[in-house]
């Protein structure tokens, strides 16, 4: 493996951390997550609450979907389908930063997806929604692509994301969500 998923974590865990997991995702995770959240997100102005809230959802259930199960050695940290969640915050800006595993088809889906939504403007952004609304396609998976664009239109950002190479057969895709308070 050519990167150290331990040593990503520790960098982006670095500012004022108000949530974060690292695990196998599960449904009663994303049910016991979002309640934590919520809790720790009381005193936030309720406008920035509720997208960042939203946001959470999208990306947790993107987590659960679509993280693809790796088989790495038993004691490591990071072993099947495992996500990462974190919520942080930085001066006047929260951050909503999640990885998972991807096998190179998802990737390159990813890639031209996420590009595509960062390459429009808002008017853009729900133009594609709707396209994509009454296209009614949907992937092996269930999910038709709305799942980025809600994160995008929401936060009102960019999709800051990248790929580590893991191995041949997967790499780790992490995604940067960034809030103006």
């Amino acid at each position: 493996m050519s990167v150290d998923i331990n040593n990503w974590y520790k960098t982006v865990t670095s500012d004022d951390v108000i949530y974060l997991f690292k695990g196998e995702v599960t449904d009663q995770l994303i049910a016991q997550s979002l309640d934590v959240i919520e809790r720790q997100l009381e005193n936030t102005p309720l406008p920035i609450r509720k997208k960042i809230y939203n946001v959470l959802v999208e990306c947790l259930q993107n987590l659960y979907h679509h993280a693809s199960a790796v088989p790495f050695k038993k004691d490591d940290d990071f072993c099947g389908r495992i996500g990462v969640c974190l919520l942080s915050k930085r001066d006047e800006h929260y951050h909503v930063v999640t990885g998972n595993f991807v096998v190179p088809k998802q990737q390159a889906f990813l890639k031209g997806h996420l590009d595509k939504i960062n390459s429009l403007d808002k008017e853009g952004q729900k133009e594609m929604y709707k396209e994509i609304l009454d296209n009614q396609t949907f992937s092996e998976k269930g999910g038709g692509g709305l799942g980025m664009i809600d994160i995008a239109r929401k936060s009102g950002s960019r999709l800051n994301y990248s790929f580590i190479n893991c191995c041949d057969d997967y790499n780790f895709f992490t995604l940067d969500v960034t809030f103006n308070n």
